[in-house]
């Protein structure tokens, strides 16, 4: 058990990346899975069908090109300024892509995109570490 724990301790400290959770033996590779959350209302009127089509098209297909996955959902959020509770129709873009800074930076710039376009406070980002086959 000591052992373990002191191969580990090298692998991080000479920055060797442990695979992805449950990768071990799998088919799979080690991916980011990033969930972004979007809200769909921006100055009192919802972002229609057309307008988040435009966007898919112009700010999330070039930049990952491989494909992702689309989910309408409801949200809530507290505002920032306000304080105050909003709900509102969501879309949640599931990406799978390769760890590392181009990544990241392809996300930011859809986050920044987005918030630009249809006057947002935010869009939401989370990211796990995951082990993919297809």
């Amino acid at each position: 058990m000591r052992a373990a724990g002191v191969l580990l301790l090298l692998a991080l400290l000479t920055g060797c990346a442990a695979p992805a959770p449950g990768c071990a033996g799998l088919a799979g590779a080690p991916m980011l899975t990033a969930e972004l959350y979007f809200g769909r209302t921006a100055g009192g009127a919802t972002v229609d069908a057309a307008a988040w089509r435009n966007f898919l098209a112009e700010a999330v297909t070039p930049r990952f090109p491989a494909g992702f996955t689309v989910l309408d959902g409801y949200g809530q959020w507290r505002g920032q300024a306000s304080g105050q509770i909003t709900s509102e129709p969501s879309t949640l873009v599931i990406v799978l892509a390769a760890p590392g800074s181009a990544t990241l930076a392809a996300l930011e710039a859809i986050r920044a995109d987005y918030r630009r376009r249809f006057a947002q406070e935010s869009v939401g980002l989370a990211l796990t570490e995951s082990c993919v086959s297809f």
